[in-house]
């Protein structure tokens, strides 16, 4: 290419880009965004990565007989990310300008120890793709005055608190709350990469807390989706105060569980949280780098019983970790992590494939432009097995039934203790009387021998998920599973 058509250092000053503004990631960026890079490519980075960020957030809370609390954010912001050899550095702006980005740009270089290149050097031009336009080519641009306004969220928040009242005994307390996170994301990058997309996640909850002298109880679900502008209309509010009412209502005499070792069943549903918080994480190429995984060296190596095989994808429909891409922009797509037992894949980002060599996954989630991206989980679940429920029941004597999942906390190398919020004793294979009080302890490297039976029922739960690159929207899911044995915390 003849040196004529470069771009010279000297011209930066002059340069006059007519963007869109930050009301709208599209095509116009692809000249700007190109300069950059080249400007980052030509300080001796090895790689250079933008990725742009809008954001349109309301939260809304219901408390007993009123709404509290309505929280609207409205954000525009920009990452940086510049590599050098293995070594990176990530800075992020409010500014979207021209000078401002450049001006981000100089400072990750800088940390690096790099420098924009004097006043009569060639900017090397960057070639991005095609913009990749998620947004456009699945009617996104609709989602977000399509969904529910504020007023129908306070009817709705409402309606459930007031169900709530109606269905539950003892009531001392319900509540209930929504939030709406609407994302419009564009990412470039001195590989080409150049895509753009909008998500839309929403999530409702409603709890109760219930007491009868010195018998007390809490309880609630949670429900989430991506990609549905109706969802709030659409959600069955009478259904979930029904749920929570019998719930509470089982609990609030439960005696409490006697601690010991026991096998257990442990629900569909959000009983994969076990599964996300104590072996998920240790899959992900974060967990590789610092070595802080106990199945570092163990791809193609047995790591649980062989009726177990485990998913992490992006695909499911409206499932609330579901993404056409991830915030590096490579289109998502399904991992095999466990197949029968044995471990075949890790989760992996750029930097993770850059330190690591395991590919990468679609996996470079973030929670916002304030963070760099890293290896994340996304929709993350045991896959159904071929068991039936009768079945899983039957072969135990004397276990617990652990219906609904709680809290809990997990160490960086696999060690959990998970409260259950909703159990059960199994006698001679029947599930009898409730309890109340029992925590799950182990590691993740034994549990996962001990689940030997997966039934066909797989049901998926929404979640958060907090590590390196903040609190992301993730999704749990699991069959019914029996683990053999596991230390259960009691009275």
């Amino acid at each position: 290419m003849s040196p004529s058509t470069l771009l010279i250092t000297k011209e930066l000053p002059s340069l006059d880009y007519h963007l869109a503004t930050p009301a709208r990631f599209d095509g116009t960026w692809e000249a700007p965004l190109s300069t950059l890079l080249g400007l980052g490519r030509a300080a001796g980075a090895d790689f250079v990565e933008f990725f742009l960020e809008r954001v349109n957030y309301i939260s809304c809370l219901a408390e007993d007989d009123r709404i509290t609390s309505i929280s609207p954010s409205l954000t525009t912001g920009a990452g940086i990310r510049v590599f050098l050899g293995k070594g990176d550095c990530y800075v992020s702006t409010n500014d979207l300008s021209f000078n401002g980005l450049k001006t981000a740009l100089e400072k990750a270089l800088s940390i690096l120890g790099l420098h924009l290149p004097g006043p009569n050097a060639f900017v090397p031009e960057i070639y991005l793709e095609m913009l990749r336009d998620y947004a456009t080519a699945k009617d996104k641009e609709l989602w977000l005055p399509e969904c529910s306004s504020i007023q129908e969220m306070g009817d709705i928040l409402l309606a459930t608190t007031d169900s709530l009242e109606k269905k539950t005994s003892h009531l001392q307390a319900r509540r209930a709350a929504f939030f709406r996170d609407w994302q419009e994301v564009l990412v470039a990058a001195s590989d080409g990469t150049f895509a753009r997309d909008i998500r839309l996640t929403q999530s409702v909850s409603c709890n109760v807390l219930c007491a009868d002298g010195e018998h007390r109880t809490s309880n609630g679900l949670r429900d989430g989706d991506t990609s549905d502008p109706d969802f709030l209309r659409n959600w069955n509010y009478q259904k979930a105060a029904a749920q929570i009412a019998e719930s509470a209502g089982q609990m609030l005499y439960a005696d409490y569980v006697e601690s010991g070792t026991y096998p257990i069943v442990m629900a569909n549903h959000f009983g994969g949280v076990i599964f996300h918080e104590a072996c998920g994480h240790l899959l992900e190429t974060t967990q590789i780098e610092r070595k802080t995984t106990p199945f570092l060296d163990k791809k193609g190596e047995k790591i649980a019983h062989e009726n177990l095989t485990a998913w992490d994808e992006g695909r499911s429909e409206d499932a609330f970790g579901t993404l056409d891409m991830d915030d590096e922009g490579m289109p998502t797509q399904r991992t095999l992590l466990i197949e029968n037992g044995i471990l075949k894949n890790f989760l992996s980002d750029r930097a993770g494939q850059m330190r690591t060599g395991h590919p990468r996954t679609g996996s470079g989630r973030r929670q916002s432009y304030n963070y760099a991206a890293a290896s994340r989980m996304r929709n993350t679940y045991i896959a159904p097995g071929d068991y039936s429920l009768d079945a899983i029941f039957a072969s135990i004597d004397h276990g617990i039934y652990c219906k609904k999942m709680g809290g809990g906390s997990v160490g960086p190398t696999g060690e959990f203790n998970f409260g259950v919020d909703e159990a059960y004793l199994i006698e001679k294979g029947k599930v009898t009387k409730p309890l109340k009080g029992a925590i799950l302890i182990g590691e993740a490297k034994d549990i996962m021998h001990k689940i030997s039976m997966c039934s066909e029922d797989l049901s998926l739960a929404p979640g958060f998920c907090g590590s390196v690159s903040g609190s992301i929207y993730v999704t749990v899911g699991q069959p019914h599973i029996k683990v053999d044995s596991i230390t259960v915390g009691g009275r």
